[in-house]
């Protein structure tokens, strides 16, 4: 079992910036790789960026190119979500999700991570 918890969610006026966290404990050597993932009110589910947990590949959602940034610290099993030029449509809660290796589903597909956080919320004004 793998257990995450996310923090670093916070209102924010429109154009600001924020640090999320996620800390991975339990079988952390267990995953491959880490996404964030965000959910508004009425939407569905949607991809944000996607690391490697032990080599560097990264991916992002066009939306959130050139904006946010994922990166992780393996000594502290922490994974981060920067976000710069934040607006109004970022707005949501933010979750980390691990992914396990062998699984046939896209990076984008949530069906692909086996353990989740319950997220913390980001808000940003306009």
């Amino acid at each position: 079992q793998v257990q995450l918890v996310e923090s670093g969610g916070e209102l924010v006026q429109a154009g600001g910036s924020l640090r999320l966290s996620c800390e991975a404990s339990g079988r952390t050597n267990s995953i491959y790789a880490m996404g964030w993932f965000r959910q508004a009110p009425g939407k569905e589910r949607e991809f944000v960026a996607y690391i490697g947990w032990s080599f560097p590949t990264t991916y992002y959602a066009d939306s959130v190119k050139a904006r946010f940034t994922i990166s992780r610290d393996n000594a502290k099993n922490t994974v981060y979500l920067q976000m710069n030029s934040l607006k109004p449509e970022d707005t949501a809660n933010y979750v980390c999700a691990a992914r396990l290796s062998g699984n046939p589903y896209m990076y984008t597909d949530s069906n692909g991570y086996a353990y989740w956080g319950q997220g913390t919320q980001v808000t940003v004004s306009s």
